[in-house]
């Protein structure tokens, strides 16, 4: 049986306009869409692949938060 998993997913938008989005704790593991909807679903198809990939646990990261810096 498996188990479910919770990921962090951070989403960004490009200057293009498209949402980049990227797992951290499975590293290469990241998509992109033109809108929100799609992206999720293809985020959650990203992680599959991932997972089977790795074929092992993936890291396990606790988000404490995220900061914008401008330098």
């Amino acid at each position: 049986m498996k188990r479910n998993r919770t990921f962090t997913v951070i989403i960004e938008r490009d200057e293009d306009g498209f949402y980049v989005a990227s797992v951290p704790a499975l590293r290469g593991c990241y998509t992109q869409a033109k809108n929100l909807d799609t992206l999720m679903k293809r985020v959650r198809e990203v992680i599959q692949l991932c997972l089977e990939v790795e074929g092992k646990e993936a890291a396990t990261l606790e988000l404490v938060g995220i900061q914008q810096v401008r330098v």
